[in-house]
């Protein structure tokens, strides 16, 4: 299969290079030319528990020097979907499966902008990488990964791209209730990413202190109250057990807010902990830890 990774960050890195060692056809796209001339010159390298390996996709900073896609994947940050649509287009032909594994709220209505909606797949992914430097990351959390299609109308094999995530080695799922995915996954970031970014830890040291953990808590409690007014049907305990086990599998992780932080980018907070609030307007729930998480975020950012 012809796959095509739209942002080869530490987390389209770690799928684009996992599926190259299974033998497809990868191509990661970023507009970082030092890591894309790493790669192409010496190989991806990612840092396992056991040891590092070396992988070797192809890499390019146009989506013109890929052509049409089988499969197209896209990993950039949610605040940058449309923008990467809208370059990667060259990739797009009328069978191209979109997948999105991203964080954040809103990506599935953003591709479909481009994109017919019985071709897109929306997922989510309890791996965690960090990117070290040009060429190289770090795989820092493992999980499951959980994809399904946005439209029951026919369409994309949702089942043969699952098996193509298997036999790269990501333990794959297929959902009948993808907004569930969604919802799912967004409770994660809610719960730990913000929080991490404002302390500056791994995502495992949230546990280490009860009021980082209190509020991991309140912030998880607000968006469960939002998800289920759109909805969905989450339970409290539930989600808030399922955020904390995450984090602690994930310990060692540096969440992609904390290394957006870090590296004085911008975050996806408004996809995110903003996506809550907006969301909680529409239905007039009150979300004021989501509100005060997402603002010292805006504030770091302002601050760089």
């Amino acid at each position: 299969m012809k796959i095509a990774v739209i942002g080869a960050g530490a987390m389209g890195s770690l799928y684009g290079g996992y599926l190259s060692k299974a033998g497809q056809d990868v191509c990661l796209i970023d507009v970082w030319q030092e890591h894309v001339d790493r790669i192409n010159r010496e190989g991806l390298a990612i840092e396992e528990a056991s040891g590092d390996i070396k992988v070797y996709p192809k890499a390019v900073c146009h989506a013109r020097e890929v052509g049409t896609a089988d499969l197209a994947i896209v990993f950039v940050k949610s605040i940058m979907t449309q923008k990467a649509m809208e370059a990667n287009l060259d990739l797009i032909g009328p069978e191209t499966a979109v997948l999105s594994l991203q964080n954040g709220y809103g990506n599935v209505e953003e591709i479909a902008r481009f994109v017919e909606r019985e071709r897109i797949i929306a997922g989510t992914t309890a791996h965690g990488a960090t990117m070290l430097q040009p060429g190289r990351i770090r795989h820092a959390g493992i999980g499951a990964t959980h994809i399904g299609a946005v439209s029951g109308e026919g369409g994309t094999d949702v089942a043969a791209v699952a098996q193509v995530l298997r036999h790269a080695g990501f333990e794959t799922e297929v959902s009948g209730n993808v907004m569930k995915l969604v919802w799912d996954k967004l409770m994660i970031n809610v719960g730990i990413n913000a929080l991490t970014a404002i302390l500056k830890v791994p995502n495992g040291r949230l546990l280490e202190h009860e009021e980082a953990r209190m509020l991991m808590e309140a912030a998880v409690e607000e968006a469960v109250r939002v998800a289920n007014a759109a909805g969905m049907d989450l339970d409290r305990e539930e989600t808030i057990r399922r955020v904390m086990s995450v984090a602690g599998r994930t310990g060692e992780n540096r969440s992609s807010m904390l290394q957006d932080i870090t590296n004085g980018r911008r975050t996806e907070i408004d996809t995110i902990n903003g996506a809550i609030i907006r969301e909680g307007k529409k239905h007039g729930i009150h979300t004021p830890v989501n509100m005060v998480l997402t603002n010292l975020i805006r504030i770091m950012e302002k601050s760089q």
